[in-house]
């Protein structure tokens, strides 16, 4: 079952952790979310929505559901899911999945997950709830403990505990710093 517009229109952090061990898929291919960060809009300077709406942040101010990607680096994309109400800013990064089915190598960081899912720029904005790109509810429930550190890779709000993932699952992109 895809997830609904509703799953989403939440606050980002509960979008965030509530993302892991749901099913992602892209055509023939689908993994299982294992790790996600959250990213707070307008009130946390991390976020690409810091300073509000600009061209490339439109779609993080819009409707719940929908995909925000972008290029880092010139040559790695990452895949973000829009939480919140439409207006208010706020968005998950899907850091790590789990492979599932299709072809699907690496996917245990942000950009391998793009690579390997065949993400591209060409899917900014997509709905989620429908199209190609779809986020659903696993076919059975697992359970499992989720594990909470500082976000990967940043340097503003760097300390905050907005990463989530997977205890113990060998596809999170890499341990928390002790």
């Amino acid at each position: 079952m895809r997830l609904p517009r509703s799953f989403y229109a939440r606050p980002t952090v509960e979008v965030a952790r509530d993302l892991l061990g749901k099913v992602i898929r892209h055509g023939a291919a689908s993994a299982r979310i294992v790790e996600t960060e959250a990213y707070l809009g307008t009130d946390d300077a991390a976020a690409h929505s810091a300073r509000g709406p600009t061209p490339r942040t439109t779609v993080i101010f819009g409707a719940p559901g929908r995909a925000y990607v972008y290029l880092i680096y010139g040559m790695h994309y990452c895949l973000n899911v829009v939480a919140e109400r439409e207006g208010v800013a706020g968005c998950v990064l899907i850091r790590a999945a789990e492979p599932l089915a299709g072809v699907i190598h690496l996917s245990n960081g942000p950009g391998k997950l793009t690579r390997a899912l065949g993400i591209t720029l060409e899917h900014y904005g997509a709905d989620l709830t429908r199209g190609p790109l779809t986020i659903h509810a696993p076919a059975s429930d697992e359970k499992f403990d989720i594990a909470t550190s500082p976000r990967i890779g940043i340097n503003k709000a760097a300390d905050l505990p907005l990463r989530f993932f997977i205890r113990g699952n060998s596809f999170v992109s890499r341990e928390p710093r002790r």
